[in-house]
């Protein structure tokens, strides 16, 4: 579809959309309120992808179609989203316990 002289794709308009979806849930899933609207696109399409990775990895069967899709993105963005967490946590303790050396 042409809209004002562009070209809409609408698989990456999808994708992004998905994405969103994906990160929120598992934000809420995990019981945050999310990255935002940008931060949860981005925790959903990096958490579709490590999804996708586990279950290959790991030869899970997974149903087919969007709610397959769905579970794997949700997944994987859980996955994400709990080493984005730990990591967080690490840095927060090495700086206090940089600020009880000094």
């Amino acid at each position: 579809m042409i809209l004002a002289g562009f070209a809409i794709d609408w698989t990456l308009l999808g994708t992004i959309f998905f994405g969103a979806v994906c990160g929120y849930i598992a934000s809420r899933i995990l019981g945050g309120e999310g990255f935002g609207f940008l931060g949860n696109i981005a925790v959903g399409i990096i958490g579709g992808f490590i999804g996708t990775w586990v279950v290959k990895i790991a030869k899970i069967p997974m149903i087919d179609g969007f709610f397959g899709n769905l579970i794997t993105s949700v997944g994987g963005a859980i996955i994400l989203i709990f080493f984005i967490e730990v990591i967080k946590y690490l840095q927060r303790t090495n700086k206090s316990k940089s600020r009880t050396r000094r």
